[in-house]
């Protein structure tokens, strides 16, 4: 079958490197791509919002299968852009339509969710820019530390933990009446605080039966010792040693099951994946918020483990055979530590040549933000590479994915040399 995938980040090549491996895949095609993805398959220039393009492309190209990566295509509705034309609609999306998109597109419409569905949850309460008085107010009365978050998508970039209620009444007015995220914020949820360690936990699902991939924790700050500005991730480790099959099965009664079976109740199909955002605070899960489509840079780490075919799941989650698909975890531990632009998350380096890359063997180099220039690789991203090993042990393994990303150099380069140690 000919595949296409949308999206141009590490998940995306993760997904490409993953998907080639399939004998069920024919043709493989990735839209945009990187640098990267040109070993799995055929990058095509197209921009994953434009619907009319990927419409187009997949005709011609007897495309039998679509894996949407990022957020932002989803949340725009192309699942429903595919159903509502009649050349495209048995053509399989595997990523949820619109509405049930609004669990990440809308961080009020998944709070709703949560409370309607008993899913555990910080206490929280949403105002506009016509309530902003009532937001502050209260604020008043809201606990600190506390939670801002637009409502909409903001890169990543729309969740504020203020300490100080004079912070948290500032940036409630700048959100609201200032539009400091533009569109995003034109709702905001302000949120109780909650303590513990994160966690992602990833399922698979048809809309009826579900999997349950490999779960794994990312590390979001810029600086070693989870410092300084919130990133899209430095790194991600797999498996998690307090997620213990104990607190899995918490995980899968109090989160999975009522989530998949209230999406079934609420009458919203869902076929793809459910990221599940969690803090786990005295050995309870708690929901922080959901994404309609894997993380990045989790994924890596995820793909690394799964020894089964991944094409085969893809067509259990687009046929609703999910049921009857197998899927393998490898028990060894997958290890990912993302390589950045000098200056990144703020106004970073681009244009900078990559070498090296041909040094690692242990480990596998998945491209995020790079392109080409002539014969060289070279930076275009804030993100630019995630260097990806599976070992043993998780000690041996952070230290293989360590010792790799040191092996390659670009001018500004950065990575974090402590990812996962807190786990060890």
């Amino acid at each position: 079958m000919n595949i296409l995938i949308l999206g141009s980040g590490g998940r995306e090549s993760a997904f490409a490197w993953k998907i080639a491996q399939s004998p069920k895949c024919q043709n493989l095609f990735i839209a945009p791509g990187n640098a990267g993805t040109t070993q799995y398959g055929t990058n095509v220039n197209l921009k994953v919002t434009d619907f009319e393009g990927i419409r187009t492309f997949v005709l011609g190209n007897a495309i039998s299968l679509v894996l949407v990566g990022p957020e932002e295509p989803l949340v725009k509705g192309v699942h429903d852009f595919f159903l509502n034309d009649e050349q495209l609609k048995n053509i399989p999306v595997v990523g949820p339509q619109q509405e049930a998109a609004q669990l990440e597109g809308s961080k009020d419409f998944s709070k709703q969710f949560m409370e309607k569905h008993n899913i555990p949850t910080a206490a929280y309460k949403t105002f506009t820019r016509d309530t902003l008085q009532e937001g502050l107010t209260y604020l008043t009365t809201a606990g600190l530390p506390v939670v801002l978050k637009a409502d909409g998508l903001a890169a990543g970039k729309g969740v504020l933990i203020c300490t100080t209620l004079e912070e948290a009444q500032q940036e409630l007015t700048e959100m609201l009446a200032e539009a400091k995220f533009g569109e995003a914020s034109s709702r905001v949820v302000i949120e109780q605080f909650l303590t513990g360690i994160e966690l992602s936990v990833f399922v698979m699902t048809d809309g009826n039966s579900y999997k349950i991939l490999p779960e794994a924790k990312d590390y979001k700050r810029i600086g070693e010792g989870d410092t300084g500005l919130n990133t899209g991730g430095m790194g991600s480790v797999s498996p998690v040693p307090f997620a213990d099959a104990a607190y899995l099965k918490k995980v899968e009664e109090k989160v999975i099951i009522p989530t998949v079976e209230g999406l079934k109740k609420d009458g919203i199909p869902y076929k793809g994946f459910i990221f599940i955002g969690l803090m786990n605070s005295d050995g309870e899960p708690w929901v922080i918020e959901y994404n309609c489509r894997m993380g990045d840079p989790e994924t890596e780490s995820v793909m690394r483990r799964i020894d089964s075919d991944f094409v085969d799941l893809l067509q259990g989650v687009a046929e609703g055979s999910l049921n009857e698909k197998e899927l393998i975890i490898s028990p060894k531990t997958a290890a990912t530590v993302v390589m950045v632009a000098g200056g990144y998350p703020g106004e970073y380096l681009k244009n900078k040549v990559i070498t090296g890359t041909e040094n690692i063997h242990e480990s596998i180099v998945f491209h995020a933000g790079t392109s080409t220039d002539g014969d060289n690789v070279i930076t275009t991203g804030g993100r630019v590479l995630a260097i990806t090993t599976l070992q043993d042990n998780m000690f041996n393994a952070l230290q293989q994915a360590t010792a790799d990303a040191s092996r390659i150099y670009y001018d500004g380069m950065y990575f974090r040399r402590d990812i996962g140690f807190d786990l060890l």
